[in-house]
C-alpha cells in the first residue's frame, strides 16, 4: 500500500460507492507509549522549587507550568515550567509583579495567557493576615509579563477552592470557600478585551449543585463538569453537569448503573478532575479518611464510568489530595499534592490515554429501532390491538419469552398456509424452522404477527427500546406519570423474564419516589402487585423527616382505607428488616446476547446467506443493515432475488478468520482479533460504512504493537494478499533478523512459492560480504 495517510475523525461520513475511496494503511512500528501507563518523570528539585500541594498546573504548548501553592511552611507565588519533551525543570521568566503568595487559587489558559483569579493569602506560619483574595491576575507566555486587571463594577466575593474554567472567550468561576461559608455562586468575566472587561453574576437554574468547596471542574462536549468536593453533611459522589448555553444544571443519574456494574467514585475532596476526547479522569482525593489512587474514568455519550487498569509496567503514583492536573496531546501530567502523613510532594506524574473512536453498537440498534426499516414483526397489543413494529433477530436475540411467541406465531402461520394451499412445498412454508437461510428475501414475506393481550402499547414501547439499545429514558423529576409508566414496564420485564429490565426499572423508581409523588406510586404498586416497590414507598413514607408531611397532603386524604392503615401500622411497628446472600440476577446484556446469537443462537432466524469464497455463511439483515449502511443501502434498493451476498472487501476477498472477526464486530462490537485479520480488515470500515473507524483505530494499533516471531508468517501472508507493503517489508525485517527461530515454525513450509523466494532474497540481501566469505569457505 502507498505511504499516504490521513486522519479521519470519528464522526467522518464515509464514500462508500467505490473501492477507490478505501483509505490506504500507513503503519509506525515504534517505540510507543503503552496504553494507560503511568510513568513518573523527573520530580522537581528544592533548588528550582519547593515541593508543594494547593497549587495550580496550566498546559500550554508543550509545557507544564505550576504556580503558588503551599510548601507546609509558607504560601508560594513561584512559577515553575516543566518541558514535556525534554522532562526537564526550571523557573519560568517573569516580570511585573506577580500575585501575592497564595494556595487554593484557579488558573486557567485562555489564547498564550495564564489567568490566576482568587485563593488564600497571608502567612501561615505566624497565621496572620490570612485572607481570600478575588483579584484577576494575566501572564503572558511570550514575555513574562505579569499584569494585574483592574476591573470595575460588581466582583465575585473573594474566595479559596473554587472551580474555574474557559468556556466561550469567557472566564467562568463557581462555587468554593469565602472564609465563613461555602458558596454556590456563579461568575463570568469575558477575556477578549481588558479594557471593557466587567464581571456578571450568572442566574443558574435546574438541579444546582450544593454549596461545596475544594472541587474540580472540567469542559467535554460544551459542558462544564462538577464532581464532589467539600459540601459538608451535602457531601456526594454525585456529577453535574452545566449546560453553558442555558445556565441549566442537571445532576448526572447514576441509577442506570446496574449492580455488577462499575459505580462511580466514593465521595472525595482535593482530588483532580480533566477532560480528555469523551472522558473525564477522576484522580486522587481525600475519600472518607482514605488517600486512594484509582484511576475514574466517565464515560459521557455512555454515563457510565469505569476504573482504568494501568499497564503493567505503570509506576503509580500513590494517593494524594490537594495535587494539580493538566492534558497534554494524549496525556495526563499530575504533579505535587499531599501525601501520606501530611507530607508534600515534588513529584511528577505522566499518564498515557487511550484515543479510540467510541462503540456505536447501542447507538445503531437504538437507530434501527426509531427508524423502523426492514422490520419483519408486528406485535398486537392489549384489548384495543394497538400495532407497534419490530426485527425479529433483535428481539429473539434479547427476550426468552418473546422468542417463543414468534415461533408459536410462525408455526400457526404455517398450519394456516398447509390448510389454505396444497399446491407445493413452498406455498407451505413458513418462518425460518422451514425455509432455509437467505431465501426470504426483503419484501416477498408479509409481518408476522404475535398477540399480546398482557401488553399495552406504550409500556411495550419501552420495553422494546430497552432489547434494542439496554437503556429506558430517565423519569423527568416531578412527572409523576413517567414514573407510573416506567412501573408498567416493570410488571412487563417481571413477566418476560427480562431480570435486566427489572432492576433498571427498580432502580428508576426507588430513586424518582419524593414527597410529591410517593403516594402515587405506593398506590399504582399495590395496584400492580409490585410488593418491592410498594414496601420501598412505605418505608419512604414513615421515615421521621417525611411521615408528617406526607400524612398532611390531600392525596393522603384519598387514599384507600387498607394503605392507610398499612401506613399507620408501619409507622407504629416498623417491620425487621431482613437481609438475604442471595446473588442478584442482573441478567444479560445485549453485548453478551447478540454475541450467544451469532455463536449460534440466532441460527433458526437467519434470513440472508452470506457467501465467502463460495462459503456460506448465514446471517440477519436487520443487523447488518443496523451496523453497516453499505448492507443497508443493498437491503433497501436492490436486495438479490436469491438471498445471498458475496462478501469482499473492494477486491479483497478476506480470510474466512478475518471475516468471522468483522461479525463479531458488527454484531456486538467486539475488536479483540490476530493482527493477520487486521490487515484484512483495515478498510472494512470504509467499504461496509460502519458509524466510525473505530474498527480501523484497533486494526492499526493491533498491526503496530503485536507482530511477533510466533504470528510473522501469518501476517506476512496477509500483507501479501492485501498489497500492505510496508507492512510485509516489517514483516521479511523480524523473519531475516530471527530467522533461527522462524525456521522451526511449521507453517514455514505452507507458504506460496513466492513468498519463500522473498524470503530468501530478503536473506541474501542481509548477509554481509564476510558472512558470503565464510559460508564460501566451508563449500
Amino acid at each position: 500500500m502507498s505511504c499516504k495517510s490521513t486522519k479521519v475523525a470519528p464522526s467522518v461520513d464515509f464514500d462508500h460507492s467505490c473501492s477507490d475511496s478505501v483509505e490506504y494503511l500507513t503503519l509506525n512500528f515504534g517505540p510507543f507509549e503503552t496504553v494507560h501507563r503511568w510513568r513518573r518523570l523527573p520530580p522537581c528539585d528544592e533548588f528550582v522549587g519547593a515541593r508543594r500541594s494547593k497549587h495550580t498546573v496550566v498546559a500550554y504548548r508543550d509545557a507544564i507550568y505550576v504556580f503558588g501553592g503551599d510548601n507546609g511552611k509558607n504560601m508560594l507565588n513561584d512559577l515553575l515550567r516543566f518541558d514535556v519533551k525534554d522532562c526537564s525543570w526550571c523557573r519560568a521568566f517573569t516580570t511585573g509583579t506577580p500575585p501575592a503568595p497564595r494556595y487554593h487559587h484557579s488558573a486557567v489558559v485562555y489564547g498564550s495567557s495564564m489567568f490566576v483569579f482568587g485563593g488564600y493569602t497571608g502567612d501561615i506560619y505566624s497565621n496572620s493576615n490570612l485572607k481570600n483574595k478575588n483579584d484577576l491576575f494575566e501572564y503572558k507566555f511570550a514575555t513574562g509579563q505579569w499584569t494585574e486587571w483592574k476591573v470595575d463594577g460588581s466582583l465575585p466575593v473573594a474566595r479559596s477552592a473554587h472551580g474555574a474554567t474557559v468556556y466561550s472567550d469567557k472566564l467562568w468561576i463557581f462555587a468554593g470557600y469565602d472564609g465563613n461559608a461555602r458558596l454556590n455562586d456563579m461568575w463570568t468575566i469575558s477575556l477578549q478585551d481588558r479594557e471593557h472587561a466587567c464581571w456578571e453574576e450568572i442566574d443558574q437554574s435546574g438541579e444546582i449543585p450544593p454549596s461545596c468547596c475544594n472541587f474540580p471542574v472540567a469542559v467535554c462536549r460544551d459542558k462544564m463538569f462538577v464532581f464532589s468536593g467539600q459540601s459538608g453533611a451535602k457531601i456526594t459522589n454525585n456529577l453535574f453537569q452545566f449546560e453553558f448555553k442555558g445556565h441549566m444544571w442537571t445532576r448526572i443519574p447514576t441509577e442506570h448503573l446496574l449492580r455488577g456494574s462499575p459505580p462511580p467514585p466514593q465521595r472525595r475532596y482535593g482530588h483532580t478532575m480533566v477532560a480528555f476526547d469523551r472522558h473525564l479522569y477522576v484522580f486522587g482525593g481525600a475519600a472518607d479518611n482514605t488517600l486512594p489512587n484509582e484511576l475514574h474514568c466517565y464515560d459521557v455519550d455512555s454515563q457510565s464510568w469505569e476504573v482504568i487498569h494501568p499497564s503493567l509496567d505503570s509506576e503509580m503514583p500513590s494517593g494524594r489530595l490537594f495535587h494539580a492536573a493538566a492534558v497534554i496531546q494524549d496525556a495526563m501530567y499530575i504533579f505535587g499534592g499531599t501525601v501520606d502523613n501530611n507530607v508534600r510532594s515534588g513529584e511528577m506524574y505522566r499518564f498515557q490515554f487511550s484515543c479510540y473512536p467510541k462503540c456505536t453498537l447501542h447507538e445503531d440498534y437504538g437507530k434501527l429501532w426509531e427508524n423502523r426499516q426492514f422490520c419483519d414483526v408486528e406485535f398486537i397489543l392489549g384489548e384495543r390491538e394497538e400495532r407497534v413494529l419490530g426485527h425479529i433477530a433483535i428481539v429473539t436475540a434479547r427476550c426468552q419469552w418473546l422468542r417463543k411467541k414468534i415461533l408459536q406465531a410462525w408455526d400457526r402461520q404455517r398450519q394456516t398456509k398447509q390448510e389454505s394451499s396444497e399446491e407445493s412445498d413452498e406455498g407451505a412454508a413458513g418462518g425460518p424452522r422451514d425455509i432455509p437461510a437467505g431465501n426470504r428475501p426483503s419484501g416477498t414475506q408479509p409481518l408476522l404477527e404475535v398477540s399480546i393481550r398482557e401488553a399495552e402499547a406504550q409500556p411495550f414501547e419501552v420495553l422494546m427500546q430497552f432489547l434494542y439499545t439496554d437503556k429506558i429514558q430517565y423519569p423527568r423529576r416531578g412527572h409523576v406519570q413517567d414514573v407510573l409508566l416506567i412501573m408498567d414496564v416493570y410488571k412487563l420485564a417481571l413477566s418476560f423474564k427480562l431480570s435486566r429490565l427489572e432492576q433498571l426499572c427498580v432502580q428508576y423508581i426507588e430513586a424518582s419516589v419524593d414527597l410529591q409523588n410517593v403516594l402515587s406510586v405506593c398506590e399504582n404498586a399495590n395496584k400492580l402487585q409490585l410488593d418491592q416497590l410498594k414496601e420501598h414507598c412505605l418505608n419512604f413514607v414513615v421515615k421521621e423527616s417525611h411521615f408528617n408531611q406526607v400524612i398532611m397532603t390531600k392525596e393522603f386524604e384519598r387514599l384507600s382505607t387498607p394503605l392507610i392503615v398499612e401506613i399507620v401500622r408501619r409507622k407504629q411497628q416498623p417491620p425487621l428488616r431482613l437481609y438475604s446472600d442471595q446473588p442478584v440476577d442482573i441478567g444479560t446484556s445485549l453485548v453478551q446476547d447478540m454475541k450467544a446469537y451469532l455463536e449460534g443462537g440466532g441460527l433458526e432466524f437467519c434470513d440472508i446467506i452470506l457467501l465467502l469464497d463460495g462459503h456460506p455463511r448465514p446471517a440477519h439483515k436487520a443487523i447488518l443493515a443496523a451496523r453497516s449502511s453499505y448492507f443497508e443501502a443493498m437491503f433497501r434498493s436492490f436486495m438479490p432475488e436469491d438471498g445471498q451476498v458475496n462478501i469482499s472487501i473492494g477486491e479483497m476477498v478476506p480470510s474466512k478468520q478475518a471475516f468471522e472477526s468483522m461479525l463479531r464486530y458488527i454484531y456486538y462490537g467486539d475488536v479483540n482479533m490476530p493482527p493477520e485479520d487486521s490487515l484484512y480488515l483495515f478498510a472494512a470500515p470504509y467499504y461496509y460504512g460502519f458509524s466510525n473507524n473505530r474498527l480501523q483505530a484497533y486494526c492499526k494499533q493491533n498491526l503496530e504493537m503485536n507482530v511477533t516471531v510466533e504470528n510473522v508468517l501469518q501476517i506476512l501472508e496477509a500483507a501479501d494478499k492485501t498489497q500492505a507493503l510496508d507492512m510485509k517489508k516489517h514483516c521479511l525485517h523480524i523473519i531475516v533478523h530471527q530467522f533461527i527461530k522462524v525456521s522451526k515454525l511449521p507453517n514455514l513450509r505452507s507458504l506460496s512459492q513466492l513468498l519463500l523466494l522473498d524470503i530468501i532474497e530478503s536473506l541474501a540481501t542481509h548477509i554481509s560480504d564476510k558472512q558470503c566469505a565464510e559460508m564460501g569457505s566451508d563449500i
